[in-house]
C-alpha cells in the first residue's frame, strides 16, 4: 500500500509558503491507518521495548497504538501544565519564542526502554526536547519512529544520536 496517496498536502497552512502535510486521510482509512502503525512498529517489535512515548496531540494517535501492538505501556508528554501528577520539563524552541513538554516524574524506572513516536520529523526540535526530558529520567531510548520526514529541514541533525525509523520522505 502507498501511504503516500493518503497524506494531502496542503499549500499555505498555517502561514503562506508552508506545504502543510496533512494525514487526516490515513488516519480516517482503516487500512492505512492499519498500515501505518505497522511500519512504524515493526523495527521495534522484538525489542522488548518497555514504554511508548508520545508527544500531544497526533503523536498520541500514533504512539498509543504502537504501545498496544508492542505489548508496551504509553507515556503522554504533554506541554505545560496539562500533567496532574508532579512533573520534569523540557524546552525548545519555535520560530518566534520557547515551548515546554513535560512527563510525570514516577512515568519511567532507570533503565526502562522506551521508544519515541510522533508523526512527523521536521526541525526536531520537540522530539530533541523529549529525549532530553526522557534522558533525565535515565530512559534507555531504543529508537525513534515517525511517519513523516521532512527532509529540507534537517531534523534529523538534532537527533542523529538515535536510531531513527521513518516511513515517508518528503
Amino acid at each position: 500500500m502507498d501511504l503516500k496517496q493518503y497524506i494531502r498536502g496542503i499549500p499555505d497552512f498555517p502561514k503562506p509558503g508552508i506545504l502543510f502535510r496533512d494525514i487526516t486521510p490515513l488516519l480516517s482509512d482503516p487500512g492505512a491507518f492499519s498500515q501505518a502503525i505497522k511500519e512504524m512498529s515493526s523495527p521495534y517489535i522484538d525489542k522488548r521495548i518497555q514504554y511508548v512515548a508520545a508527544v500531544e496531540a497526533r503523536g498520541f494517535m500514533f504512539g498509543s497504538a504502537i504501545a498496544y501492538v508492542l505489548n508496551a505501556g504509553f507515556i503522554p508528554l504533554r506541554k505545560k501544565g496539562k500533567l496532574p501528577h508532579q512533573t520534569m520539563a523540557a524546552a525548545y524552541g519555535l520560530e518566534y519564542g520557547q515551548d515546554s513538554i513535560e512527563v510525570h516524574t514516577d512515568a519511567i524506572r532507570p533503565g526502562d526502554k522506551v521508544l519515541l513516536v510522533d508523526d512527523l520529523l521536521a526541525t526536531g526540535g520537540t522530539m530533541a526536547a523529549a529525549c532530553e526530558l526522557l534522558e533525565k529520567l535515565e530512559a534507555q531510548i531504543s529508537g525513534l519512529s515517525f511517519l513523516i520526514e521532512l527532509t529540507d529541514l534537517h531534523g534529523r541533525r538534532r537527533i542523529q544520536s538515535y536510531p531513527l525509523h521513518v516511513v515517508l520522505s518528503y
